[in-house]
């Protein structure tokens, strides 16, 4: 109850506005639930800048002895961090603002702007895959100043426009220590947006993230003008930019025939667009990562990267996967690999290998001494020289290998075994010469190594699975954590049952049992051995049993065992248990979709 003091100090003090007497009556009577409970932009606002502390309010602090509201309520700013975060059932962290994945709206961005103050120790802040942010990102940079300490900024997927971009790059003053930027799947970032950015970067930047951003020629220009100015760059990633080294044609205008004049020279190679960023690569001597998966670079894209790669010393991750037009023109990049003597990850799936650009390969390797991976999956040439490839390799290093969708062969087959003591992740999957001879490849296998092992689509058979229950049961994948053994419909029903039975998997996270979509089977032969297995698989997180089918009680049982553990069970329907395999033959399963020469 108030005190009389109190009325009277109101009595004499200033005629309140009709506004000031209808809010300070919501106020009285909403409860403390109903204030959390409230709209966003208008949660708690006595304490925000869009409706000023009315003159009752003002009158009882003062009564109290009480100064300014931040200073009779130290912590005030940081509850309603709080409250904002609750909200969006997030926690509030002094150093991160992690809001990825909340929908947030132009409005939320206004109210965590008037927040920021209250984060002056702010390192990391992630708003990624909030596509309703886009075109009004210019609402919290232009509030930046007092989270000056930031080095972590992520929007990835947030439909940022042109317009964002100039907003970012003005307010990049205000973040001078900011060591990675992550743009990544933003198409508006692509088409010249990335001139906002131009001259902004500071010196400190480390990381910079552009994947799928639709840049184009012309975006390579710009970022070889930025990367210039970035001495401390290690990671540079543009992958699945597939514009990135398309140049526009030239608009050519009908002359008057004239005599014959003679051809001119042509333009040297790489002098467009990517040729400009490929140079500049040659200043960024602290870079470590190069990403440019998918970025359709050809054999002369190949031979403008060439040249710089000779000035970066200190890359130790190359990635060109996914690059189906520089078949052939491998040559152009190995003469100068051979100056990455820290390479340590190279990868080259998917990208149409000749028998040519193999043995390009395979004589730079031995100039590569500290090479771990080495990736020349779906490529189909690959099968044939994996003994050549085995031989030129650093053996004793090598964690991964992968050859899945290389056409192996009997003698490749045997050549990898010399390898596969040496990996921690082998991946032959959609390799059916591996079927009826997985023992040779089990037998060299060392379990404190093994930690993956993908055998999809091997044509796997009922004494394959024995010999890899035999394999656990000795121990030899203890440390094994994924294990894929999907489109392997020809096992029989003995040979899963065997698996389930052994003991040895203590450490797997993953199984994957799944059938082609174009099959389906029924397992109950041998869900009461995996029943029995899971109290003996206490890190499982993952199971999946795709086109396996179990009666109503046993799928029920098998439903609580794994709801119980926490364990993320991918299965088809149950109405799809009686699915006939005739309906199902116009799916397309991996095998028939999957990538190939």
């Amino acid at each position: 109850m108030e005190s009389a003091d109190g009325q009277r100090g109101r009595d004499t003090g200033p005629r309140r506005s009709p506004l000031d007497v209808i809010m300070n009556q919501i106020r009285r009577t909403r409860t403390a639930a109903d204030r959390k409970l409230s709209v966003r932009f208008l949660s708690r606002p006595s304490e925000r800048g869009g409706i000023p502390e009315t003159t009752e309010e003002r009158e009882e602090r003062e009564s109290s002895g009480a100064g300014e509201p931040g200073e009779s309520e130290p912590d005030a700013g940081w509850g309603r961090v709080s409250v904002f975060l609750q909200r969006l059932g997030k926690r509030a962290d002094s150093r991160s603002l992690g809001l990825a994945h909340c929908d947030l709206t132009a409005t939320d961005l206004l109210e965590l702007a008037s927040l920021l103050h209250c984060l002056p120790q702010l390192e990391e802040m992630d708003f990624s895959w909030n596509d309703l942010i886009g075109g009004s990102l210019r609402a919290l940079t232009s509030h930046l100043q007092p989270v000056g300490g930031v080095r972590t900024l992520r929007l990835c997927s947030c439909r940022l426009n042109a317009d964002d971009l100039t907003a970012l790059g003005e307010a990049l003053a205000c973040v001078p220590l900011l060591e990675i930027l992550d743009l990544s799947w933003n198409g508006g970032v692509g088409g010249g947006a990335l001139q906002g950015l131009l001259g902004k970067l500071h010196p400190p930047l480390r990381e910079l993230h552009l994947v799928s951003c639709q840049l184009t020629a012309a975006d390579a220009a710009a970022l070889g003008g930025i990367v210039v100015f970035l001495p401390r760059l290690c990671v540079l990633d543009l992958s699945c930019n597939s514009q990135l080294t398309e140049e526009p044609e030239p608009k050519l205008e009908p002359e008057p025939e004239l005599e014959p004049e003679p051809e001119p020279e042509p333009e040297p190679v790489g002098s467009g667009g990517f040729g400009q960023l490929a140079s500049s690569l040659s200043h960024a001597a602290s870079l470590t990562t190069l990403r440019l998966q998918a970025c359709g670079l050809t054999p002369a894209s190949l031979h403008a990267l060439g040249g710089s790669l000779r000035h970066l010393p200190s890359v130790r991750e190359l990635d060109l996967s996914c690059n189906r037009s520089l078949s052939g023109g491998l040559s152009h990049l190995t003469f100068h690999l051979a100056h990455l003597t820290h390479l340590e990850s190279l990868d080259l799936h998917l990208c149409c290998l000749t028998h040519t650009d193999l043995e390009a390969l395979i004589q730079v390797l031995p100039s590569l001494p500290e090479l771990t991976q080495l990736d020349v999956s779906s490529n189909q040439e690959a099968g044939g020289v994996v003994h050549a490839l085995v031989s030129a390799l650093p053996l004793t290093q090598m964690r991964r290998l992968p050859l899945n969708s290389c056409s192996l062969t009997d003698e490749s087959f045997t050549a990898l075994a010399l390898a596969v003591p040496y990996l921690s992740s082998v991946d032959l999957s959609w390799c059916k010469v591996v079927g009826g001879r997985l023992a040779l490849l089990l037998d060299a296998l060392q379990p404190s190594v093994i930690l993956e092992l993908r055998l999809s689509s091997c044509q796997l058979t009922t004494d394959d699975l024995h010999h890899l229950a035999a394999v656990c049961k000795l121990g030899s994948l203890s440390s094994l954590r994924l294990l894929d053994l999907s489109y392997n419909g020809g096992a029989g029903e003995s040979g899963w049952a065997a698996l389930f039975a052994a003991r040895g998997l203590g450490s797997l996270e993953d199984l994957d049992l799944s059938l082609r979509p174009s099959t389906s089977a029924c397992g109950a032969a041998w869900l009461p051995s995996l029943l029995c297995a899971l109290p003996r698989l206490p890190a499982l997180a993952r199971l999946a049993t795709r086109r396996w089918t179990f009666g109503s009680q046993a799928r029920e049982q098998l439903s609580h065992s794994l709801r119980k553990r926490g364990v993320l069970w991918e299965c088809d329907p149950p109405t799809s248990a009686v699915t006939s395999s005739s309906n199902l033959t116009n799916q397309d399963g991996p095998e028939e979709s999957r990538p190939e020469e």
